[in-house]
């Protein structure tokens, strides 16, 4: 079991959310932008400091004893900008996140590269890279170096619509593959539906509900849902989705979210 209980100001900006979740499986962190999700995320990490708790299966990573600083913390983080190593190729990058677990090329490597599509890859430049390629090295990297957390901030949210879709099929291998549990950031209801087992949904800097996650056909279909919005408007269509059984918090930024999109 993973728990969490951070709180504190950033400048504006005051954070107070506290949460459990099983140490499996995807839990998304959803909401909309300036919510909070990537603060939540970087205090995980430890890249950000606010009075709280943290722990991960029995181990304390942070309360009002101890901080573990970040580079002790095995957490792969992948960032919305790949954030690659420039002078190494593609397998370079990955054998840098081997070397972090104390081990080099293997039979985890190669399963690894299999399963992100980057066999045809791994002697090119990061500069050679789409901006889907480069997603699924970095993820790659993080992976290899055995995190105990993986943890994903808004990794799509750069990417056209066409690289996002390229993209979602290995964010699908991986939800099903990854030892690691996963803390995915995002503001696209579709991403939420289809890749998380869990919502945490977060509004200005409050924990407002949790949710289980839905499949898109299970929720009625993203695109049916859009065109319903056009239809009906979004205060007709969180209703219906409120009657239909959703929680009130997550038809109100499913409508959110559909809107943003267009």
């Amino acid at each position: 079991m993973i728990s969490a209980r951070f709180q504190g100001r950033l400048g504006g900006f005051a954070l107070d959310v506290e949460f459990q979740a099983p140490a499996s499986g995807v839990t998304v962190l959803f909401g909309p932008s300036g919510s909070g999700k990537t603060t939540v995320l970087r205090c995980i990490a430890g890249l950000t400091r606010l009075a709280g708790r943290f722990e991960v299966d029995g181990d304390v990573w942070q309360d009002e004893r101890t901080f573990l600083p970040a580079h002790r913390r095995r957490v792969g983080y992948v960032f919305q900008d790949a954030a690659l190593f420039d002078h190494l190729n593609v397998r370079g990058n990955l054998l840098y996140g081997r070397r972090r677990a104390g081990r080099g090329a293997d039979a985890a490597f190669d399963r690894l590269v299999a399963l992100l599509g980057l066999e045809e890859l791994l002697h090119r430049s990061p500069a050679r890279l789409s901006g889907g390629e480069r997603q699924r090295v970095a993820i790659g990297r993080a992976l290899l170096a055995e995190p105990r957390l993986l943890l994903l901030d808004e990794p799509l949210a750069s990417l056209d619509a066409a690289r996002k879709a390229e993209l979602l099929p290995y964010f699908d291998a991986l939800r099903r593959e990854a030892a690691a549990p996963v803390f995915y950031v995002t503001h696209d209801v579709t991403e939420a539906a289809r890749l998380g087992d869990r919502m945490l949904l977060i509004r200005d800097g409050r924990l407002v509900e949790t949710a289980a996650a839905q499949a898109p056909d299970e929720a009625g279909g993203i695109d049916r849902l859009a065109a319903r919005l056009r239809a009906v408007g979004p205060e007709a269509l969180a209703a219906e989705l409120i009657l239909s059984g959703a929680p009130s918090e997550v038809a109100r930024l499913a409508v959110e979210a559909l809107a943003a999109r267009g």
